[in-house]
């Protein structure tokens, strides 16, 4: 048996047992992880695998922490997602069936269960991504304080943050959205749009 030591992922759909077009929610979120295995170098591409839940897998910790932000952005505000991100050997035992097991994919899930915890408690309740694997101390504070911003932003700034990410302009996004490239200017200040973009050229 082969193992590959990666940084895992899975992540589901908050409160989808209440949503009432589970189709159309099952068609938004397979378009959303598409579009992630498009753009992002997955070593196992995000699929579902059982009503709202979904896995993948990526060779480094960038990569990962940007293909749930990318999956979230897209989602809200109509669904939110919870992630978990884990580290560790990963073996397939059944090649056929899709059936992977190891160690990877145990912190990835020990992750969600914390990520949901910790969003129980109202102190912390804005937590939807928790990582378990190596500095996980400091890559949770770093993922705590962009989940609570992305949490906080409307569907206007949602969309900057998602063009930004994309690469274009403040003055595009201006046009886009019908307002101006001041009012543009002011979100990225204000709701910390433009931190998140730094923070992510800083890591590439």
């Amino acid at each position: 048996m082969i193992f590959t030591v990666e940084y895992t992922v899975i992540g589901d759909v908050i409160g989808s047992r209440d949503v009432a077009d589970r189709e159309h929610l099952h068609q938004v979120l397979a378009s959303a992880l598409r579009e992630v295995n498009q753009t992002r170098s997955p070593l196992r591409a995000l699929r579902i695998t059982v009503g709202d839940e979904f896995q993948g897998s990526f060779g480094d910790l960038t990569q990962a922490m940007a293909a749930v932000l990318d999956v979230r952005v897209a989602m809200l505000p109509d669904y939110d997602i919870r992630h978990g991100i884990g580290w560790g050997e990963v073996s397939t035992i059944d090649a056929a069936d899709g059936i992977e097991d190891g160690p990877g994919w145990w912190t990835a899930r020990e992750a969600i269960v914390e990520a949901e915890s910790l969003a129980a408690v109202p102190a912390t309740g804005s937590v939807r991504t928790r990582f378990v694997g190596p500095s996980a101390s400091v890559v949770n504070a770093a993922l705590n304080c962009r989940d609570h911003l992305v949490g906080s932003m409307s569907a206007a700034s949602l969309r900057i943050l998602a063009g930004l990410r994309d690469g274009l302009s403040q003055r595009t996004l201006a046009e886009e959205l019908g307002i101006s490239a001041s009012a543009v200017s002011q979100r990225v200040r204000r709701d910390g749009i433009g931190v998140i973009v730094l923070g992510e050229r800083s890591q590439s």
